[in-house]
């Protein structure tokens, strides 16, 4: 494994670590939209009323009802007992700790799973396993989960016990080979369950049929974390500390990683995830980060002190993400796993040129989607459908994820992209929107055509599928049907939710910091936005495709600065005089100074 990885590493950086690449817009500013503001019912009580009033309609419009959704502590969270399954797997992996047993994690190659595996590693070594590593399976070699073909992979090392960590809740088939060779299989998964569970020896899921536990958001990362704090307190019961000499470990420490998996994996950022970021966030800020966080927050200059969830989302997790993408995960989890902060630097480099190098990818593959959609009656036939499909037998397995998210922005629907995977199937991946729960509507195609889907899994607004090749126009047919019948009278919404407007009063350098603290802002709990008229005293366009302005607030003289990322044709902006802008306050830093800015989201004339 190091070796490999020292031989992608070597490749990376012959490539070059800052290698250019084109970027291309999904000309988010091109399309007329519908701007709508959050309503914000106060309840009678008004339990928010000491807040600034903006912040009360922020939180109200959120569904937040009691201060009590706003505890951000460790000391809030759920038991881990709420979960269920995880007495058993508490048993299992602390005997299995205690008697010295072989432990395989086995990951997924995802930034979650990255993170979840890390997470795995570093718990049960801290908490004292002594034979503990980690398989994480190549996408292009073996595909998703636990695969029968990755238990052989896995037997050659002799584990006694499987772990597996953001997956293992579909693969029946895994966990039976693993089960016959006489390898235990503990499963620690988030997506949803299809009508069979594996034959494990136990699992932990929140979305387990009948689980109690408050939250079913929780990323996979989230899962192991709870799993360790359950297997620690097992531990405590037993006396195995002081039997052996060992110091209780403080899991807090693992937060980092596990804001970061939970970010990465854009679930919804309800008040158990929030808690779980925000605290990671803490850390971060405090320079308590590992290793490998750190170095691939310096690769995306990105400043630890001022860090928030976004710049995980945005800058940190594709780096992470690009090694799964394009060649191995495991290269990011050895990132996540070192503590010499040089051996993190380099791998979060490679790690950088690997980005570099998904980004030219993800271009040419949206300027040939683009291309397909501009073809033929492509668009008409799509503005009648709820869910697009797009093909091209050159695109790459592993960046179809991303593609189908960037043509999902354009057409404000699901999307499902396809690639070529090994011995004539077709990888999909989906990506949908807040109205149309994917991973059902998967499932209802699989039971209306039995063996159309090889395989399929996900959530509500991702999921993965592999199909035979033959069976790909039988598919897009057999979608078509389903979505018809289940989606009867659905439109798609070209639609942007607003906070309102906000006061002269409120364009402050400190009204903004205390915005990004209020958060964690994500998935779920949209960071604040908000619409007005500005007056443009200048605008000029950096880099051929970014706009710069000076606005003046209407009535009152006031300039604030304001930037508009990735606007196609940004010269059509140039004389304008009058903008409606939905925008979000920022904070812009340069040279240590830090100053108020508007980050533009969307502009039209006013």
């Amino acid at each position: 494994m190091k070796d490999s990885l020292a031989r992608l590493v070597d490749q990376v950086n012959e490539a070059g670590c800052r290698v250019q690449s084109p970027r291309i817009s999904t000309n988010r500013f091109a399309v007329k939209k519908n701007i709508v503001r959050r309503t914000y019912p106060t309840p009678i009580d008004h339990p928010l009323q000491h807040l600034h009033p903006v912040l009360q309609r922020i939180y109200y419009a959120r569904a937040v009802q009691n201060i009590q959704q706003l505890d951000r502590s460790l000391d809030s969270l759920p038991p881990p007992s709420n979960l269920s399954g995880m007495d058993a797997m508490a048993d299992l992996l602390s005997a299995a700790v205690m008697q010295d047993k072989r432990l395989l994690v086995v990951a997924d190659f995802d930034a979650d799973g990255a993170t979840a595996c890390a997470v795995a590693l570093r718990g049960l070594r801290s908490l004292g396993a002594r034979q503990v590593d980690y398989l994480v399976p190549n996408r292009f070699e073996y595909g998703y989960g636990l695969t029968p073909e990755i238990v052989a992979l896995a037997a050659a090392r002799r584990p006694d016990c499987l772990i597996t960590v953001d997956n293992g809740i579909a693969s029946l088939e895994g966990v039976a080979a693993a089960k016959a060779l006489g390898i235990g299989v503990l499963v620690t998964d988030h997506h949803l369950p299809g009508p069979t569970l594996p034959a494990a020896d136990a699992i932990v899921n929140p979305n387990l049929p009948g689980d109690a536990f408050p939250s079913k958001a929780l990323a996979g990362v989230g899962v192991m974390f709870y799993v360790l704090i359950a297997l620690r307190s097992k531990l405590r019961e037993a006396g195995w500390f002081e039997r052996c000499g060992l110091a209780e470990p403080n899991l807090g420490r693992l937060l980092d990683l596990v804001a970061l998996g939970t970010v990465a994996d854009v679930v919804p950022l309800d008040r158990i995830n929030r808690v779980l970021v925000q605290q990671g966030l803490q850390r971060i800020r405090k320079g308590q980060a590992h290793a490998g966080v750190l170095a691939l927050l310096e690769v995306a200059k990105r400043s630890p002190a001022n860090l928030v969830a976004g710049d995980l989302g945005f800058n940190v997790a594709p780096r992470l993400n690009a090694a799964g993408r394009l060649e191995d995960m495991g290269l990011g989890i050895e990132c996540l796993l070192t503590d010499d902060l040089a051996a993190a630097r380099e791998m979060a480099c490679a790690l950088d040129g690997l980005n570099l190098e998904r980004r030219g990818i993800e271009d040419r593959m949206k300027l040939e989607a683009f291309k397909i959609m501009q073809s033929g009656n492509w668009l008409a036939t799509a503005e009648r459908q709820p869910v697009a499909c797009l093909y091209d037998a050159g695109w790459h397995q592993g960046v179809i994820g991303i593609l189908a998210s960037r043509v999902k922005d354009r057409l404000h629907r699901p999307v499902i992209a396809f690639a070529p995977g090994s011995d004539g199937e077709l990888k999909g991946s989906a990506r949908s929107v807040s109205s149309i729960h994917i991973r059902d509507l998967l499932s209802d195609v699989a039971v209306a055509h039995p063996g159309l889907l090889q395989k399929f899994g996900g959530h509500a607004m991702a999921a993965g599928l592999t199909l035979r090749a033959n069976d790909y126009p039988a598919f897009v047919d057999a979608l078509e049907q389903v979505a018809a019948r289940q989606l009867q009278g659905w439109q798609a919404e070209n639609t942007l939710y607003t906070d309102g407007a906000l006061e002269h009063g409120d364009f402050l350098l400190q009204f903004a910091e205390m915005l990004q603290q209020a958060g964690p802002w994500g998935q779920g709990f949209p960071e604040p936005s908000f619409d007005g008229l500005f007056d443009v005293e200048e605008v000029r366009i950096m880099a051929e495709k970014h706009l710069r302005l000076v606005l003046a607030l209407p009535d009152s003289g006031r300039r604030v600065d304001a930037v508009a990322f990735n606007v196609d044709e940004p010269q059509q902006w140039l004389g304008s005089r009058r903008l409606r802008l939905v925008y979000r306050l920022d904070v812009n830093t340069f040279r240590d100074a830090r100053t108020l800015q508007l980050r533009v989201e969307y502009l039209e004339a006013g």
